[in-house]
């Protein structure tokens, strides 16, 4: 069983900063391709940066040279790095993998975790 655990999320003021974590756990024996998607009220989710198992990085327009999403394979960990918040950041921020499970490549998503910009 997999599981992806985000933490990280948290009540911040407009310009302030926060790190995600996603940590995989569980029968884990590879992982491809991490993204981190959000989802605010009444909004439809949002692909916001994916990571390869190489390092490459895409981002979303709004989030370009503010976030910046890394990994650590050893770990099993994403990261997303989230700097000059705005308060149209503010969503439910999930983490989605493509994982190894013994012998099968699965698509995995995490619980969510609420990131909140306001002063």
């Amino acid at each position: 069983q997999v599981q992806l655990v985000e933490s990280g999320g948290g009540l911040v003021q407009p310009g302030g900063s926060l790190r995600l974590s996603c940590a995989a756990s569980g029968s884990v024996f590879g992982i491809d391709v991490m993204h981190w998607y959000r989802q605010a009220p009444g909004k439809p989710r949002e692909l916001v940066a994916s990571i390869s198992i190489g390092g490459r990085t895409n981002y979303t327009d709004s989030v370009k040279g503010r976030f910046t999403i890394s990994r650590n394979n050893a770990k099993k960990t994403g990261y997303l790095q989230m700097n000059s918040l705005k308060p149209e950041d503010t969503a439910v921020y999930y983490c989605n993998a493509v994982v190894l499970d013994f012998s099968n490549w699965a698509d995995y998503w995490g619980q969510g975790t609420q990131v909140t910009v306001s002063s």
